[in-house]
């Protein structure tokens, strides 16, 4: 398998994650976000939303969004489950999973924040703020849901799940804007589990060939 995508963006970092709790081998291909690879010919043809990441499976298909592909890493190879195997549980899983991938990130990815000061002219310090307040709020439900779940490890039980594949590249990129997450005791704590897992530590920007610090 290859793996179109880049060291800082959050969606790729989560597919990461997957790749490695899963054991599953695949070359790393880098896009730069920031200098605009991902808007150019060549990668236009391998993604027609010009967005990483993209996965091109063993067989050669394309696909992209990192929800769908880690389903299809879930569906493709079963072990260790990113999923429980009863619906209620999936759905909780999902619903966690969702609350970062489809209420926090896409407020606060890289287009969001070009258009911002760009296009809106907002101060560096109001796109800051703009960030923080977005991630608290969205994070801030997060501790709520995890309250009403039985307490685990992680997210939802006692090994990973997709959910805490969302959960850690929002951490990370919160911590970029020194987001505050002072009161958050039980996504905090989930995250420093997570962060005990060789497989989130090896998906972890630092550690990927185009880090630049």
């Amino acid at each position: 398998m290859k793996l179109y995508n880049y060291f800082r963006s959050s969606a790729s970092f989560r597919v990461r994650i997957a790749l490695q709790i899963k054991g599953l081998p695949f070359e790393y291909l880098p896009v730069h976000l920031v200098k605009g690879e991902h808007k150019q010919e060549k990668y236009a043809a391998i993604s027609a939303s010009t967005l990483v990441p993209t996965l091109e499976t063993d067989g050669g298909e394309l696909l992209g969004q990192s929800m769908a592909i880690m389903e299809y890493l879930d569906e493709t190879h079963p072990e260790p489950p990113l999923l429980p195997r009863d619906a209620l549980g999936r759905a909780r899983v999902r619903a966690l999973s969702q609350l970062i991938a489809c209420e926090i990130h896409p407020l606060n990815n890289l287009r969001v924040l070009k258009y911002l000061t760009h296009q809106l002219k907002v101060s560096e310090e109001a796109k800051a703020d703009w960030y923080r307040h977005w991630v608290r709020n969205g994070l801030e439900l997060y501790e709520k849901e995890l309250a009403r779940l039985p307490k685990g490890t992680y997210s939802y039980g006692d090994t990973p799940t997709m959910a805490d594949c969302c959960l850690v590249p929002q951490i990370f990129n919160g911590r970029r804007f020194n987001t505050d997450y002072t009161g958050l005791d039980r996504t905090m704590a989930v995250f420093e589990a997570c962060m005990k897992h060789p497989a989130f530590d090896k998906a972890q920007p630092v550690n990927q060939p185009d880090n630049e610090g």
